[in-house]
């Protein structure tokens, strides 16, 4: 009697649904991202309050004299986003630093820690022994990290709600009027398509160096932070949607390669 050995064949897809089913049980059972996200929803709120307490109020400086008057937020959409018309990219005042951009810089905190302790606990090097692919694992990371970066996204909108209505400020939509500030909500979101990429490929070349992974990545957020306002800005239209939808697909596939390569072609300890 004969008899056949017969090894289920295991396609790209059931490889990714298990990792994907991993990496979701992971994310969400970590402390870290709970943490990140309260503080996406406290910051708002702890900005508007304060800098509308602080509005009007004079600073002298001892030494020149100068009288240096604090401005606050005037609209509770300012934390948000800028209008177009208004945007300036060589201004350093407090609305056009302290808004909802910083998120970016969060969002690296997220994914250096995440993929840091996949190399630093031995998860990686195991996983890929015994089952997982290199791209496998670079797909599902960019997929986790983004529903991570939006969820803080949603986070930080639920505290700019709460933070307006705790200090007062008005919710007019102005010039940006609903549509706007709806698309560039959905742009800032898009835009995380961009971020991840970027903050995955140095977390995959420094591995458990979280140090490194951190320091390269804000490096890179630094440098196109001034950009974040211009191409979501809060009067965005369908085509700022288009672009940020652009930009994360070229950036996921582009960058997505590269971490790929970078795992292939370099050790996993």
């Amino acid at each position: 009697m004969n008899t056949e050995m017969k090894f289920e064949h295991n396609s790209f897809g059931k490889r990714l649904k298990s990792m994907l089913k991993v990496d979701f049980r992971r994310m969400f059972t970590m402390r870290l991202f709970y943490i990140i996200a309260g503080v996406c929803l406290v910051i708002p709120i702890l900005i508007l309050v304060m800098t509308t307490m602080m509005d009007g109020m004079v600073s002298v400086n001892p030494q020149t004299g100068v009288e240096t008057v604090m401005e606050g937020f005037e609209n509770t959409w300012q934390i948000i986003g800028t209008v177009s018309s208004e945007y300036d990219p060589m201004s350093m005042d407090m609305t056009s630093m302290c808004n909802i951009n910083l998120l970016y810089f969060f969002l690296a905190v997220l994914v250096c820690l995440f993929v840091s302790e996949d190399f630093r606990s031995g998860y990686a090097k195991n996983l890929f022994t015994v089952r997982a692919k290199k791209a496998d694992y670079v797909i599902s990371k960019t997929l986790i990290c983004f529903v991570g970066g939006a969820f803080m996204i949603l986070a930080f909108f639920i505290g700019t709600m709460l933070g307006g209505a705790i200090s007062g400020l008005p919710f007019d939509t102005g010039v940006a009027g609903i549509g706007g500030i709806v698309m560039c909500m959905l742009s800032k979101l898009l835009l995380i398509a961009v971020f991840v990429p970027i903050y995955l490929a140095v977390s995959v070349a420094a591995k458990q160096k979280t140090w490194l992974s951190m320091v390269g990545s804000f490096c890179v957020s630094m440098l196109l932070f001034m950009m974040i306002p211009a191409i979501t800005p809060l009067d965005s239209t369908i085509m700022n949607v288009v672009m940020c939808l652009a930009g994360g697909i070229l950036f996921s596939v582009g960058l997505g390669a590269i971490s790929n390569l970078i795992l292939k072609k370099s050790s996993l300890v």
